[in-house]
């Protein structure tokens, strides 16, 4: 079924800071969405933020009205599509409200997964993961611990991973960080994992790596094995993580260089088995479109099987708007990616099975989307940037329909953004919630 949800603001929030919404972004003030996933209940849940920063106001600021803010939004969906409940956490600056400590573990490129019991996993790099309660009510336990830098004393802590997949039987495909990663003197993406047993508010599973970026990451000590990870039976670090790393696999011998300062982005599972990891070449201040990438097909056994292909490293670049996200249905063993210049799906060995041109009048629309999930009922949830809902677009049996269920599903989100227009009354696509549960995490 074709849906389409509003990432809504709380009115008692945009009350108390009394919030423009039809100041232009410009102005220091925002609202972004960070992730949307689903549950196997048809539930879904998404991730998004709103923050205001003005240079000029103080830390200090006690007037809500006037002091610089920021939150994290979470926001949970009935199946049909209607907002249940928001929870704020993560608070930003003091904030006039005095608040500024939250139980769910911050950090950057915050995602989501719904854990087989039900529980929501919010998670964050470096390898800090949250576990909230399904009704978004309460915080169940949080995994978090700092990040090492260069040239600060180091603090032990407790963390899990920066991302997690769950996989149909209920495996969790993790990314968990290293220090010293390209030489960098901080917490990087650097290692794919799959964890076999539950990850609870009671016990973290140990992760099984399978697969790594930079094969020799600088500058470790003792202090950066993590104990809770580990390769043939040994805590990740030093000289201990799976050989030959992905960047070895793919570096020609012609261009060593070519993955130097590359980056891992968030694998999806294709199946219990095999997972697509998502690997990235550096990016440019000037431009990065034509730069490397590659979708490889990992086994959980950490053989690269594969890879997805039918791209083009100029004319399909993921660089340009920066969409780097792939997701997979492991259910149906599908691959999909959306950046500017398409929509991409794959079957099972990486074959292309359809693309969307978006140079094409029928699929232009697509470039102001971003692709976060494929739900367990083989739909696509995507999230409209500017305008800030969500679509959800059901997959057709045959790849080979797509284009013609993905051209349907747009004319339906234009039908059903009309009448979510006419019942939200949003400013400027700033959708308000004045009778929204609120939880405060």
């Amino acid at each position: 079924m074709i849906r389409t949800l509003p990432l809504p603001l709380p009115g008692p929030l945009v009350d108390a800071h009394r919030i423009d919404l039809s100041a232009l972004y410009s102005t220091g003030w925002g609202v972004d969405a960070f992730d949307v996933t689903a549950a196997p209940s048809g539930e879904i849940y998404a991730l998004y933020g709103v923050h205001r920063y003005t240079w000029n106001v103080g830390d200090d600021e006690r007037d809500p009205a006037v002091a610089n803010f920021g939150y994290r939004l979470l926001t949970r969906y009935s199946p049909d599509g209607v907002p249940l409940a928001t929870a704020l956490c993560c608070p930003a600056y003091r904030n006039g409200l005095g608040e500024a400590e939250s139980a769910v573990a911050n950090g950057d490129r915050m995602t989501l997964a719904v854990l087989p019991d039900g529980a929501l996993a919010v998670s964050a790099h470096p390898d800090r993961t949250t576990l909230i309660a399904p009704d978004l009510s309460s915080v169940l336990r949080a995994y978090d611990a700092p990040g090492r830098q260069a040239f600060e004393e180091f603090v032990p802590g407790d963390p899990f991973a920066g991302s997690l997949t769950v996989t149909p039987s209920g495996r969790l495909l993790c990314v968990t960080s290293e220090y010293g990663v390209h030489r960098y003197g901080s917490c990087i993406a650097n290692i794919v994992g799959v964890a076999d047993d539950p990850l609870t508010a009671d016990a973290k599973p140990t992760v099984r790596a399978i697969a790594s970026l930079d094969p020799a990451p600088a500058h470790q000590t003792e202090d950066d094995l993590r104990p809770h990870v580990r390769h043939h039976g040994e805590p990740v670090g030093l000289d201990n993580r799976p050989r030959p790393s992905l960047t070895e696999l793919l570096t020609p011998d012609t261009d060593r260089w070519r993955w130097d300062q590359s980056k891992l982005g968030r694998p999806a599972a294709l199946s219990d088995e095999t997972f697509v990891v998502p690997v990235f070449a550096r990016t440019f201040r000037a431009g990065s479109r034509g730069q490397p990438f590659v979708f490889a097909l990992v086994d959980d056994q950490g053989e690269m099987t594969g890879r997805l292909h039918g791209l083009h490293e100029y004319r399909d670049s993921p660089f340009t708007g920066f969409c780097f996200n792939v997701v997979a249905d492991p259910h149906r063993h599908r691959a999909f990616h959306l950046n500017r210049y398409g929509l991409y799906a794959w079957n099972a060995d990486g074959r292309l099975r359809a693309r969307l041109d978006t140079t094409t009048k029928a699929f232009k629309p697509l470039t102001r989307f971003t692709l976060t999930a494929c739900t367990p009922a083989g739909e696509l949830l995507l999230v409209h940037g500017k305008q800030h809902l969500v679509l959800a677009v059901p997959v057709p049996d045959e790849l080979g329909d797509l284009p013609a269920a993905v051209e349907n599903a747009l004319r339906a989100y234009a039908r059903q953004r009309t009448a979510l227009k006419k019942q939200w009354a949003p400013t400027d696509w700033h959708w308000v919630a004045s009778d929204l549960p609120v939880h405060r995490l």
